[in-house]
Protein backbone atom coordinates (compact mmCIF):
# COMPACT_ATOMS: atom_id res chain seq x y z
CA UNK A 1 0.00 0.00 0.00
CA UNK A 2 1.13 3.78 -0.60
CA UNK A 3 0.79 6.67 1.04
CA UNK A 4 2.14 9.94 -0.06
CA UNK A 5 3.23 12.97 2.00
CA UNK A 6 5.77 15.74 2.08
CA UNK A 7 8.89 16.25 4.54
CA UNK A 8 9.94 19.44 6.05
CA UNK A 9 12.01 20.36 2.87
CA UNK A 10 8.72 20.20 0.53
CA UNK A 11 10.04 16.68 -0.63
CA UNK A 12 7.92 14.52 -2.10
CA UNK A 13 8.12 10.90 0.28
CA UNK A 14 5.99 7.54 -0.43
CA UNK A 15 5.42 5.45 2.35
CA UNK A 16 5.28 1.57 1.45
CA UNK A 17 3.70 -0.62 3.72
CA UNK A 18 4.95 -4.29 2.88
CA UNK A 19 3.35 -7.53 3.64
CA UNK A 20 4.71 -8.01 6.99
CA UNK A 21 3.48 -4.94 7.75
CA UNK A 22 6.66 -3.17 7.98
CA UNK A 23 6.22 1.15 7.18
CA UNK A 24 8.92 2.49 4.59
CA UNK A 25 9.51 6.29 3.50
CA UNK A 26 10.98 6.15 0.08
CA UNK A 27 11.48 9.55 -2.08
CA UNK A 28 9.70 9.43 -5.17
CA UNK A 29 12.33 9.21 -7.55
CA UNK A 30 13.10 5.81 -6.39
CA UNK A 31 9.18 4.91 -6.49
CA UNK A 32 9.29 5.81 -10.11
CA UNK A 33 12.13 4.36 -11.31
CA UNK A 34 10.55 0.97 -9.96
CA UNK A 35 7.63 1.32 -12.01
CA UNK A 36 9.91 2.33 -14.99
CA UNK A 37 9.06 6.06 -15.43
CA UNK A 38 12.62 6.56 -16.10
CA UNK A 39 14.37 8.42 -18.80
CA UNK A 40 17.63 9.73 -19.79
CA UNK A 41 18.75 11.51 -23.28
CA UNK A 42 21.54 12.81 -24.44
CA UNK A 43 23.43 14.24 -27.08
CA UNK A 44 26.75 13.33 -28.09
CA UNK A 45 28.02 16.53 -30.75
CA UNK A 46 29.75 19.28 -29.59
CA UNK A 47 28.02 22.18 -30.15
CA UNK A 48 28.89 25.59 -29.41
CA UNK A 49 28.15 27.80 -26.30
CA UNK A 50 25.95 30.95 -26.56
CA UNK A 51 27.71 34.29 -25.67
CA UNK A 52 24.26 35.72 -24.92
CA UNK A 53 20.94 35.42 -23.29
CA UNK A 54 19.30 32.73 -25.66
CA UNK A 55 16.42 33.53 -28.20
CA UNK A 56 14.89 31.15 -30.46
CA UNK A 57 17.13 28.20 -30.60
CA UNK A 58 17.86 25.79 -28.43
CA UNK A 59 20.95 22.99 -27.91
CA UNK A 60 18.74 20.21 -27.19
CA UNK A 61 14.59 19.98 -26.77
CA UNK A 62 12.68 17.39 -24.86
CA UNK A 63 9.05 17.43 -26.42
CA UNK A 64 6.09 15.39 -24.43
CA UNK A 65 5.02 13.20 -26.94
CA UNK A 66 2.22 11.49 -25.08
CA UNK A 67 -1.41 11.77 -24.47
CA UNK A 68 -1.55 10.53 -21.03
CA UNK A 69 1.94 11.18 -19.19
CA UNK A 70 3.07 14.09 -17.76
CA UNK A 71 7.25 14.86 -17.62
CA UNK A 72 8.24 15.53 -14.40
CA UNK A 73 11.95 16.53 -14.53
CA UNK A 74 14.52 15.73 -12.47
CA UNK A 75 17.80 17.47 -13.85
CA UNK A 76 19.81 18.78 -16.94
CA UNK A 77 23.17 18.71 -16.93
CA UNK A 78 25.78 19.36 -20.21
CA UNK A 79 29.43 18.11 -20.66
CA UNK A 80 32.10 20.42 -21.23
CA UNK A 81 33.98 18.35 -24.90
CA UNK A 82 36.15 21.70 -25.79
CA UNK A 83 37.23 24.85 -24.03
CA UNK A 84 39.89 27.29 -22.87
CA UNK A 85 41.93 27.64 -19.68
CA UNK A 86 39.54 28.80 -16.90
CA UNK A 87 36.47 28.32 -19.32
CA UNK A 88 33.16 29.26 -17.47
CA UNK A 89 29.73 27.78 -18.84
CA UNK A 90 26.10 27.57 -17.21
CA UNK A 91 23.16 26.41 -18.08
CA UNK A 92 20.21 28.25 -19.34
CA UNK A 93 16.71 26.30 -19.38
CA UNK A 94 13.08 27.48 -20.88
CA UNK A 95 10.03 25.89 -20.75
CA UNK A 96 7.56 25.67 -23.58
CA UNK A 97 3.77 25.59 -23.42
CA UNK A 98 0.99 22.96 -24.11
CA UNK A 99 0.29 23.08 -27.97
CA UNK A 100 4.06 23.93 -29.04
CA UNK A 101 4.98 22.58 -32.33
CA UNK A 102 6.81 19.31 -32.15
CA UNK A 103 10.38 18.83 -32.97
CA UNK A 104 11.84 18.65 -36.71
CA UNK A 105 13.35 15.27 -35.73
CA UNK A 106 14.20 12.46 -32.49
CA UNK A 107 17.47 11.82 -33.42
CA UNK A 108 18.80 11.72 -30.55
CA UNK A 109 20.08 7.33 -29.36
CA UNK A 110 21.89 7.87 -26.63
CA UNK A 111 18.85 6.74 -24.07
CA UNK A 112 18.65 4.72 -21.23
CA UNK A 113 15.26 3.32 -18.71
CA UNK A 114 16.80 3.90 -15.80
CA UNK A 115 14.74 0.74 -14.60
CA UNK A 116 16.95 -1.45 -16.60
CA UNK A 117 14.89 -2.21 -18.99
CA UNK A 118 15.30 -1.47 -22.63
CA UNK A 119 15.46 1.97 -23.80
CA UNK A 120 12.54 3.39 -25.30
CA UNK A 121 12.57 6.53 -28.09
CA UNK A 122 9.18 6.50 -28.37
CA UNK A 123 8.66 8.07 -24.76
CA UNK A 124 9.73 11.91 -25.80
CA UNK A 125 11.29 13.47 -28.67
CA UNK A 126 14.24 14.92 -28.45
CA UNK A 127 16.02 16.58 -31.37
CA UNK A 128 19.79 19.01 -31.16
CA UNK A 129 19.75 22.64 -32.28
CA UNK A 130 15.92 23.21 -32.52
CA UNK A 131 14.39 26.48 -33.49
CA UNK A 132 11.84 27.29 -30.87
CA UNK A 133 9.53 29.84 -29.21
CA UNK A 134 11.84 32.28 -26.74
CA UNK A 135 8.78 31.45 -23.78
CA UNK A 136 11.22 32.89 -21.18
CA UNK A 137 14.54 31.56 -20.75
CA UNK A 138 16.00 31.24 -17.10
CA UNK A 139 19.82 29.96 -15.58
CA UNK A 140 19.60 26.79 -13.75
CA UNK A 141 21.94 25.35 -11.30
CA UNK A 142 25.54 26.22 -10.91
CA UNK A 143 28.08 27.44 -13.40
CA UNK A 144 31.10 25.36 -14.39
CA UNK A 145 34.67 25.55 -15.00
CA UNK A 146 37.14 23.80 -17.25
CA UNK A 147 40.33 23.49 -16.10
CA UNK A 148 42.46 23.67 -19.07
CA UNK A 149 42.37 24.01 -22.92
CA UNK A 150 42.67 20.48 -23.64
CA UNK A 151 41.20 18.06 -21.06
CA UNK A 152 37.30 17.93 -20.93
CA UNK A 153 35.32 16.78 -18.27
CA UNK A 154 33.74 19.65 -16.22
CA UNK A 155 29.63 19.07 -16.06
CA UNK A 156 27.24 21.54 -14.88
CA UNK A 157 23.80 20.35 -14.06
CA UNK A 158 20.50 21.95 -12.94
CA UNK A 159 18.77 19.83 -9.89
CA UNK A 160 15.25 20.39 -11.13
CA UNK A 161 13.86 18.14 -8.91
CA UNK A 162 10.36 18.13 -10.41
CA UNK A 163 10.28 21.90 -10.02
CA UNK A 164 9.63 21.72 -13.36
CA UNK A 165 6.60 19.13 -15.30
CA UNK A 166 5.63 19.08 -19.05
CA UNK A 167 2.17 18.03 -19.52
CA UNK A 168 1.29 16.69 -22.90
CA UNK A 169 2.62 18.72 -26.15
CA UNK A 170 5.00 20.72 -23.83
CA UNK A 171 8.44 21.17 -24.00
CA UNK A 172 12.06 22.21 -22.12
CA UNK A 173 14.48 23.47 -23.83
CA UNK A 174 18.36 23.86 -22.65
CA UNK A 175 21.32 26.11 -23.76
CA UNK A 176 24.87 26.24 -22.75
CA UNK A 177 25.97 30.22 -22.04
CA UNK A 178 29.50 30.83 -21.67
CA UNK A 179 32.36 33.96 -21.73
CA UNK A 180 33.32 32.57 -25.64
CA UNK A 181 31.61 29.72 -28.10
CA UNK A 182 35.23 28.25 -28.09
CA UNK A 183 33.67 26.37 -24.68
CA UNK A 184 31.71 23.37 -26.66
CA UNK A 185 29.28 21.13 -24.59
CA UNK A 186 26.98 18.18 -25.19
CA UNK A 187 23.41 18.42 -23.20
CA UNK A 188 20.90 16.06 -21.62
CA UNK A 189 18.07 15.28 -19.58
CA UNK A 190 16.65 13.37 -17.06
CA UNK A 191 12.92 12.55 -16.47
CA UNK A 192 10.11 11.08 -15.39
CA UNK A 193 7.33 10.06 -17.47
CA UNK A 194 4.51 9.43 -15.02
CA UNK A 195 0.98 8.86 -16.15
CA UNK A 196 -2.33 11.14 -15.68
CA UNK A 197 -3.69 8.33 -13.09
CA UNK A 198 -0.59 9.08 -10.93
CA UNK A 199 0.06 12.58 -10.67
CA UNK A 200 -2.39 15.17 -11.44
CA UNK A 201 -1.25 18.78 -12.23
CA UNK A 202 -3.34 22.47 -13.03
Amino acid sequence: MEQQSRNQEGVLKTQLVTNGGITTTVPYQVIWTAKGFAYEAMATGALASLIVRPSTLSQLTLYNNTTNKHFVIERAFAHNLVSIADGQFGIWLCVHPAGMSIPAGNNITVRNSLSGLAANAAVGVVDTAEAVSDDGWFPWGENSTSVTTTVPGSLAQALVNGRIILPPTAGLSIQVVAQTAVVTTTCGFHWFAVPKSELKVA
